[in-house]
């Protein structure tokens, strides 16, 4: 809503020295946003004046272009020159070359005088052009900014002026003004005109509102039977909302349609965004403007019959104002008469009954419609006008008669109109909102203890009349609030009015026990060890194709016996792609995207990783038990809802390409590999406390022998980690040798171990010793060590394994394990002997229960 600080004024006592940017600082304090100022004089500078053509000589040039050599006077006959400067001359009289010829000597013009500025910083300067001096310019609308006609000069006399030669002419055509641009919140629409924004003035700096639609309404004539017949029909109200409530008409006579538009009203409309057409069009934009009722004008000459306002039937069609033929809808609310449909309600006139230029009497429609219908209208036919941002918001219902009033004044003031006795007010009634609101309701909200005499003050401010009751207060909401609705909303208006610097900024204190939940500290350990150790977290999209759910997923629900090649997903029912209108199972291909992303921008070395939920669907997904709106669910019901809600476990991602840094002096970077993705899982167990294991997986998107499965404490799998396939990495474009993991956050922190005790530093020296076994090829290593640690004893305190063999001397089923084995004692130094003996019992073990043969 743009706010004309000129038009404000005559509402409520705004200083004359203040600019558009203190009036929206004013209405910042009752909630409104600002947005921008409207200032034509930041784009027109310099001396800028009514001129009068003394003389005009056509010559036509040798580029076929024939232009007028003017002689224009800008300064009084008689009177002296007193702007001084490059080109402007003493005497009064501009010569100057111009290229229009709507004008003829003696008509009064706009002339920008050497020195001037005009929008786009053309600066006007005196300079030799077709063979003459030209000093200045003739200006048209277009060149001022104030309008679209460039075709022509503007001529005073067109818009009904006669100033005296000289006369400033910015502020002749209201260029000084400036408008404050606010942004109205759809719950506010009352904040939507000119009586809006003075009543909010008001209630910012304390003053008193008197509201002068009231004044238009005493006005008023009341309705008659002479007036035109109206009726009001709705047979499919929706919501069981009616089509219309109120419908006033009226109707003048003897009006000149081309009559021009006062200077006064055309700048505030430009200043306000609206462009000027015509007379009785800008009328009704200037009145809706500043009521917030949107009107309609009909050439009643073109009306036959009775108005009828009712949906429209299916495959009715009407050819509304912008030309344009439209097939209607039945949820549409039409105005029709005799001949058809003649305009779509609160959104567009039709042509059959548009008022021209030769118009001369005119039917003033000023009617309330119902929000929700005026707003689908609109969308559907794509016709979001300045009526319909009204009537969507909702209008007061109870200004119709005013704003047809005021209407009808402007109409017998500028256009010469006479006022037909006929009035129409078709009604279906009106009845005030009551609500009751609990005397400790606000307090309780709000946080401050408001007094009942404050509560009642401001709720008086708004408009409401307000009763006491043994409860609190029964309160009335005016008509031009359509938002109040239930006590939050009355609530929310005594903060806005005694102001929202008065509510204490308390931060609250979470009662004890209620930080992070185990695991919620558990992920924020997880994500800071990844960080610290140079990953970088990113987010992606968790909206997927199914293929990619597939590739990527499959392999968590798949065994040996029963591989799956289609996993259930979480389908979207409005997607914002086609492509990608599932819900992921997997991080990593958001992920892949992420770093086809970063690789695109150059960036070649990247370790990336994300945390987020993934969603797997149950037996039930969705639940046909909606439940209506406006009442607590019942218990069956929303145990239903919870059924269909599809599992959404926390897992944790990354991924690794190109080499660990950058190329450098003396340091050769090293390329990344699936040892990356397997320590990033140790370091995010370590950080939870969890134990894994390692052994050779199967998955689809990973090189076949280069991919670890997870598993936790109790053998479970949790995850994958290892070099991804390379015809993947082909197809997708990524580096060679990437590398990825993934890992079921939740499940591996069920796991964990609850409280991990840290192991002493023992001082005694430690005996070390190696041993190497031929175990099965197929035998994970990590199981190997499990047997040794276990048969080794408390003395073993740490075990490695250093070398992997097979080759040459090597059965082809059988591999080689070298392990390097310390052995520590707490409270005294080992002896060679026991070294030896706790060495002997491991591998006794390996050889018990895995069939290892040692190698000497």
């Amino acid at each position: 809503m743009r706010v004309p600080l000129s038009w404000l004024r005559e509402f409520v006592p705004v200083a004359e020295d203040a600019s558009a940017e203190d009036l929206m600082a004013t209405l910042v304090k009752v909630g409104l946003e600002e947005e921008d100022v409207h200032r034509p004089s930041d784009e027109l500078s310099g001396p800028i004046v009514v001129g009068q053509v003394l003389s005009m000589e056509p010559e036509t040039h040798s580029n076929g272009k024939t232009v007028n050599w003017c002689q224009v006077r800008v300064v009084p006959e008689g009177q002296e020159q007193t702007l001084t400067g490059k080109g402007i001359e003493p005497s009064g009289v501009q010569g100057i070359i111009c290229g229009a010829h709507n004008f003829k000597p003696g008509d009064k013009v706009v002339v920008t005088l050497p020195g001037a500025v005009l929008p786009g910083g053309f600066a006007i300067t005196a300079r030799k052009t077709y063979g003459h001096k030209s000093a200045g310019m003739i200006a048209s609308t277009r060149e001022l900014g104030i309008g679209d006609d460039h075709g022509g000069i503007l001529v005073l006399s067109t818009l009904g002026l006669d100033p005296e030669v000289g006369t400033d002419a910015m502020e002749l055509l209201g260029l000084y003004d400036q408008a404050a641009e606010v942004n109205v919140t759809p719950d506010r629409g009352y904040a939507f005109s000119l009586r809006g924004i003075a009543r909010e003035w008001c209630h910012a700096t304390g003053s008193s509102f008197e509201d002068f639609v009231l004044a238009y309404g005493e006005r008023a004539p009341e309705a008659n039977e002479s007036g035109h017949p109206v009726s009001l029909r709705d047979d499919a109200p929706i919501h069981g909302n009616p089509a219309c409530t109120r419908f006033v008409m009226r109707e003048v006579s003897g009006v000149k349609a081309d009559a021009p538009v006062p200077t006064w009203m055309s700048s505030r409309l430009r200043l306000a965004g609206v462009r000027s057409l015509s007379l009785p069009v800008d009328i009704s934009n200037y009145v809706m403007l500043e009521t917030g009722q949107p009107l309609h004008f009909y050439d009643a000459d073109k009306v036959q019959g009775e108005i009828v306002v009712r949906r429209a039937a299916a495959g009715e069609k009407l050819v509304t104002l912008d030309g344009v033929e439209r097939t209607l809808h039945p949820e549409d609310i039409v105005i029709a008469d005799d001949s058809g449909v003649i305009g779509l309600a609160g959104v567009m006139g039709g042509a059959s009954t548009e008022v021209t230029d030769s118009t001369t009497r005119i039917l003033v429609e000023s009617a309330r419609f119902d929000e929700v219908s005026v707003a689908r209208t609109a969308r559907r036919h794509k016709l979001i006008s300045e009526s319909s941002k009204r009537f969507e918001r909702g209008v007061d219902p109870q200004i119709q008669a005013a704003a047809a009033q005021r209407a009808v004044e402007l109409l017998v003031e500028l256009a010469g109109a006479q006022v037909e006795p006929g009035v129409t007010d078709v009604s279906l009634g009106y009845e005030p909102v009551v609500i009751d609101l609990p005397a400790d309701y606000t307090a309780g909200r709000i946080g401050v203890d408001y007094s009942p005499e404050q509560i009642e003050s401001c709720l008086r401010e708004i408009g409401c009349l307000v009763e006491r009751t043994e409860s609190g207060y029964a309160v009335t909401v005016p008509s031009w609030r359509t938002d109040l609705r239930a006590k939050e909303d009355l609530t929310e208006e005594i903060a806005r009015i005694d102001g929202y610097e008065n509510i204490p900024s308390t931060l609250p204190v979470a009662p004890a026990g209620r930080g992070y939940t185990p695991e919620q500290a558990g992920k924020r350990r997880a994500l800071n060890a990844l960080a610290a150790s140079g990953l970088t977290e990113v987010f992606a999209y968790p909206f997927v194709s199914a293929d990619a759910n597939n590739l990527w997923s499959a392999p968590w629900v798949s065994t040996p016996e029963n591989p799956v090649t289609e996993v259930p997903s979480v389908r979207l029912e409005n997607p914002i792609s086609l492509a990608e209108g599932w819900m992921r199972r997997s991080l990593l291909p958001g992920l892949v995207e992420v770093l086809k992303r970063n690789l695109s921008r150059g960036f070649k070395n990247l370790a990336i990783f994300e945390a987020g939920h993934v969603f797997i669907p149950g037996e039930q997904l969705g639940s046909e038990s909606i439940p209506p709106l406006g009442a607590r669910p019942s218990d069956e019901v929303l145990a239903d809802l919870n059924a269909g809600i599809p599992q959404q476990p926390m897992f944790i991602a990354g991924l690794f390409a190109g080499t660990e840094h950058e190329v450098m002096p003396g340091a050769t970077p090293r390329a990344y590999d699936w040892r990356d993705a397997l320590d990033a899982v140790r370091l995010v167990a370590d950080a939870v406390s969890a134990e894994v294991q390692f052994r050779n997986g199967v998955h689809t998107a990973f090189h076949p022998g280069r991919v670890a499965e997870v598993l936790n404490a109790a053998g479970e799998r949790v995850g994958f980690a290892g070099e991804l396939h390379p015809k993947l990495l082909q197809e997708l474009n990524l580096p060679e040798r990437t590398c990825a993991f993934e890992l079921d956050f939740s499940a591996l922190f069920a796991g964990r171990v609850e409280a991990r005790q840290a192991t002493p530093v023992l001082t005694f020296p430690a005996a070390t010793q190696d041993v190497a076994l031929l175990v099965d090829r197929d035998l994970p290593a990590s199981e190997v060590e499990r047997v040794l640690r276990e048969g080794a004893g408390e003395l073993l305190e740490d075990i490695r394994v250093f070398d992997d063999y097979r080759g040459v001397g090597i059965d082809e089923s059988k591999k080689s394990l070298a392990f390097a084995l310390r052995f520590r004692a707490p409270d005294r130094t080992l002896t060679a002997d026991e070294a030896s003996a706790a060495r002997e019992a491991a591998v006794a073990a390996a050889v018990e229960q895995l069939g290892a043969e040692p190698r000497v």
